[in-house]
């Protein structure tokens, strides 16, 4: 009879030894609250997160090579004056539809530049580019060089501004979305975007999307629009309209629920 993952563990753990064992038995212990406990940062990364980009090249991701490349580690989405775009386009994952997940990554982009994460998204026709196979609609973490967006929850090709940076909102789809409660104010939040690498982190459980930059909350949306929303999806990187620019990304990973 196969064993169950625990079980293995545990053996492997009493073949190595005592000091081993009880390790193993710390992590697999349940968590027995104190009234003395307090919440704690975490010591290092999470458990359970897995990369999705090798560093080296784009295998596992789909898109238009005129605008993305691998080059020094980094993911490189650039437009240059040679190869100005008429419509957003996209990067995308193919190595699943996430649902509840959190994903994280580094982001670096120029001045100019504008771009963001899409997450929970499909890939749509392009009216204005028809040539274009990787224009996507949905969820955003938007982000842009000037930090006029960084942060924000936009709707890529749908409901467009979810939420502001510094905002709560719900969202029906029968009015505007609805502001429940402040962050902080958006130009202070701004204050701690950086104008080289910052650390994105996206949390998605049910209808409840969490952004955050550099450790800092930035936009939740409680999305409560069952026509409009989605519930599992493609994850890409954009370059958007406007002038040339250039956006990187690196130590991309997952978690998925």
């Amino acid at each position: 009879m196969e064993q169950n993952p625990r079980r293995r563990r545990f053996l492997a753990a009493l073949a190595a030894g005592p000091l081993a064992l009880a390790l193993e038995a710390q992590q697999t212990a349940p968590y027995v609250p104190k009234q003395s406990d307090r919440p704690e940062p975490l010591t290092g990364e999470e458990a359970g997160f897995t990369s999705i980009f090798d560093g080296k090249t784009l295998d596992g991701w789909e898109g238009d090579p005129k605008y993305w490349r691998v080059e020094g580690g980094d993911m490189v989405g650039e437009i240059t004056p040679a190869t100005v775009i008429r419509s957003n386009t996209f990067l995308i994952w193919r190595g699943g539809e996430p649902a509840d997940f959190e994903l994280k990554v580094d982001f670096r982009i120029s001045s100019a530049g504008n771009s963001g994460i899409n997450y929970r998204s499909v890939v749509v026709p392009d009216s204005v580019t028809p040539a274009n196979k990787f224009a996507m609609r949905g969820y955003q973490l938007d982000m842009d060089g000037r930090r006029r967006y960084t942060g924000n929850n936009y709707e890529e090709k749908g409901r467009l501004f979810l939420a502001e940076r510094g905002q709560v909102t719900r969202v029906t789809g029968k009015q505007k979305p609805a502001i429940l409660s402040s962050l902080g104010d958006s130009q202070e939040l701004a204050r701690l975007i950086r104008d080289d690498w910052n650390a994105a982190h996206i949390i998605a459980r049910g209808n409840i999307l969490m952004h955050q930059v550099n450790g800092r909350l930035m936009a939740v949306v409680v999305d409560d629009d069952p026509q409009g929303r989605m519930m599992k999806g493609l994850i890409g990187v954009q370059v958007h309209v406007g002038p040339p620019m250039e956006v990187r990304y690196r130590n991309w990973r997952i978690k998925n629920y």
